[in-house]
């Protein structure tokens, strides 16, 4: 049967992967001079509460180590399976690559580069695990989350002007007047999906979820076929507003609310609001 592994960019604790039969190794950040195993060794409250204390986190791969292990059990008849988030977003989907071409069963071993983060990588994982379970083959598997993965859309809407400002992704100016006018922009992944770039740029949140459900409306969601998801950072009220003006934009959909995670957050800091599209697999019948 085929295994799989993915880290925790895919919203997955350990102990929820443990109990879903799949592998999750944490995502590791570096803040105040210390490193974690996100989700392992910090909370988010402890994260939050260094970040308003005036430190920006960074964040890198899963150890290799704990990658290696499961890596050195793939046989042909119970080959490995490994999701990653979007490549130039993290090194993870390299350092996986690299890890694999170093081993003898490597032929044995499959690195998928979702071209995503968060929550579609959350129902990909999910995905996987169930055909695996099903009996499918990697590549019955691969099939179904290409389809994911060349469906689906994702938004971001960062708040923190003083974060951006301090971590060195807005200049200065920009984030003063920007927080003067109560300016909100709107990020997504680049047709690429290595980077993540300005969609563009609106007066106050109730216009850049409107923007958002626009940019979905334009990719062709509808309710028969797909399913969004809204995470956020510490902004609760704010998901929840964005939950009332998606469901009435799209009142067939199913959605869905998460909470950022730590090295998700170290993207665009707190009071950030991430907002996502995709298949949903059950009423394509994807598998």
């Amino acid at each position: 049967m085929v295994r799989i592994i993915t880290d925790t960019s895919s919203m997955y604790t350990v102990a929820q992967g443990a109990e879903l039969g799949v592998t999750v190794v944490p995502l590791t950040l570096t803040i105040a001079g210390k490193s974690y195993r996100e989700l392992e060794e910090i909370s988010y409250a402890e994260f939050k509460k260094l970040i308003d204390e005036g430190h920006i986190p960074t964040s890198s791969q899963p150890a290799v180590g704990e990658v290696l292990e499961v890596y050195e059990t793939a046989t042909a008849e119970n080959p490995v399976l490994h999701i990653t988030l979007a490549d130039g977003l993290s090194g993870a989907y390299q350092s996986a690559m690299g890890i694999r071409e170093s081993l003898e069963n490597k032929e044995h071993i499959t690195v998928f580069h979702s071209g995503t983060l968060c929550t579609p990588q959350w129902v990909m994982v999910r995905v996987a695990k169930e055909m695996a379970d099903k009996g499918h083959t990697v590549e019955e598997i691969l099939k179904v989350l290409n389809e994911i993965k060349d469906d689906d859309k994702s938004y971001m809407i960062p708040q923190d002007f003083d974060y951006l400002r301090r971590g060195g992704r807005l200049a200065p100016t920009a984030a003063k007047v920007g927080s003067i006018l109560k300016l909100t922009p709107v990020m997504t992944l680049s047709a690429d999906d290595r980077q993540i770039e300005k969609a563009g740029m609106t007066r106050g949140l109730p216009k850049a979820i409107d923007k958002v459900a626009e940019g979905f409306k334009n990719h062709g969601v509808t309710g028969e076929k797909h399913m969004i998801t809204v995470a956020h950072s510490s902004c609760p009220e704010d998901a929840q507003l964005a939950i009332e003006k998606l469901s009435k934009a799209f009142p067939d959909c199913k959605i869905t609310l998460f909470e950022l995670t730590p090295v998700l957050t170290t993207q665009s800091g707190p009071r950030c609001v991430s907002i996502q599209s995709m298949l949903d697999p059950d009423k394509n019948k994807l598998y």
